[in-house]
């Protein structure tokens, strides 16, 4: 399991939603990329040196302070839209190569290189800017029906990363709750949302969603 890049988003025009600039066009770098924890959202601050979130209300914070993407899943991707999506196109921070970032873990935690430790905390819901940036007629409708998010992730160990870092896994909690089935819960299947409950590390807001649909 490895980090293939390291991605970091360039400010542009966003026609497709408010505010006016968005972070979604994000390239790989070359060299160590800085790594901390942000703080709450409402800042822009995200968890990458050099990188920002501009839509504050929905993006950027300690919950989401990094986002990752398979490159395995960007393949399918490909092949299915029949168009080149180079690492960063969805708007990931770190493109992955060998691990199953769908199928991991609420509360899962990497280490990527020899300080960065990172934690699984939701998936990533999509937006009209990643419809619009994809520049694809039911893009949101089809991304969701595939159940391939990807995770955002908490900063739990500050440090520096790079392009070909390994990425392990070095703790898996004692529940159930995946990537891929938050998502679902969230977006299409709320009759899940009571699976959700044992995943303590969910954001606030997702527990609490949880909670009620349990009640």
């Amino acid at each position: 399991m490895m980090l293939l890049s390291v991605n970091i988003g360039r400010p542009r025009p966003n026609p497709w939603k408010r505010p006016s600039t968005t972070g979604i066009d994000k390239r790989p770098v070359q060299g160590p990329v800085a790594v901390h924890a942000p703080g709450p959202k409402g800042t822009g601050e995200v968890g990458l040196a050099g990188d920002r979130a501009y839509d504050v209300r929905n993006h950027g914070g300690a919950d989401q302070a990094v986002y990752a993407y398979a490159r395995e899943d960007l393949d399918d991707w490909e092949a299915e839209l029949g168009r080149p999506l180079p690492n960063g196109t969805f708007g990931e921070n770190i493109t992955t190569l060998g691990i199953d970032v769908n199928n991991a873990l609420i509360g899962e935690r990497w280490q990527i290189g020899s300080d960065v430790v990172l934690e699984v905390s939701c998936p990533r819901i999509p937006c009209s800017t990643f419809q619009g940036w994809l520049d694809r007629d039911g893009w949101l409708k089809q991304f969701t029906a595939a159940a391939r998010p990807g995770p955002y992730l908490r900063v739990l160990h500050p440090g520096e990363i790079r392009a070909g870092d390994r990425i392990a896994v070095v703790h898996r909690p004692d529940h159930d709750v995946t990537v891929e089935l938050t998502f679902r819960a969230l977006t299409l299947e709320p009759d899940l949302l009571p699976r959700l409950l044992p995943a303590e590390a969910l954001p606030l807001e997702a527990k609490e969603l949880a909670a009620r649909r349990s009640a």
